[in-house]
């Protein structure tokens, strides 16, 4: 069933999907556009309250997309209020840049031990390499690397995701200077050029959310986002 044409659409996503998302919603549908920074994801508790503050401020009932996954809970328990959420069911950005759940789950069961560099989180500081430095200044040299140790030391893989070629050689010096650092851990370094699949299937997904798929989820006005929404039943992860 199509939307309705009344409701508008509100855009609130991750500033990493900046330039994919809007593009693809259509215009005289999408009343606002906002994209948040990086850097709340690495306090998930920010990230719940940033999300939830933008959706309060919106007065007239519309359907709000939400450019973004469950990203280490920062999305769980964001409440809809007198709107309709819109989100694709993925743990983080990781397999949205991938263009598939499916895709992100072939590649944990090919390479389990994987550590994943976006854009976003170069930019936003969000690595072991910026990590070790602001655990040397906390404690020193030495007890910074042990902390490190205790939490990548099981990681074999390091790979940097983007969207576009572009970003693949634009943010590549800074992707080698991290996957260096983390050769420490025997980590090996790979790029992967993504699909925007699962994007064009958010947008697809907006303008008629009452037939989105398994790969989505819609919270409905009084309903929240639960973390138990994001589990893959057995057989239908798509």
């Amino acid at each position: 069933m199509p939307m309705d044409p009344e409701r508008p659409i509100v855009l609130i996503a991750c500033k990493v999907f900046e330039g994919l998302l809007e593009t693809r919603l259509p215009s005289e549908l999408v009343k606002k556009i906002t994209f948040l920074d990086y850097g709340l994801h690495r306090v998930p508790a920010k990230l719940t309250q940033a999300v939830q503050e933008q959706i309060d401020q919106i007065e007239t009932p519309s359907l709000v997309v939400l450019g973004y996954g469950l990203c280490g809970n920062g999305l769980n328990g964001v409440k809809a209020g007198r709107h309709t959420l819109l989100i694709s069911k993925a743990d983080d950005c990781i397999a949205i840049f991938l263009g598939s759940y499916e895709r992100y789950l072939e590649e944990f069961q090919t390479q389990p031990g994987t550590y994943y560099l976006t854009k976003g989180w170069l930019e936003s500081g969000s690595h072991p390499l910026k990590e070790f430095q602001e655990y040397k200044e906390k404690y020193g040299v030495e007890q910074a690397l042990w902390l490190l140790d205790q939490m990548y030391q099981h990681y074999k893989r390091i790979v940097f995701v983007a969207h576009t070629q572009q970003d693949l050689d634009s943010y590549r010096p800074k992707a080698l200077e991290v996957a260096g650092f983390c050769s420490r851990w025997g980590m090996q370094y790979e790029e992967i050029l993504g699909s925007e699949r699962y994007v064009d299937r958010l947008a697809q997904a907006a303008v008629q959310p009452d037939s989105s798929d398994v790969d989505f989820v819609v919270v409905p006005p009084g309903g929240e986002i639960r973390q138990n929404d994001f589990i893959y039943r057995e057989g239908v992860a798509g």
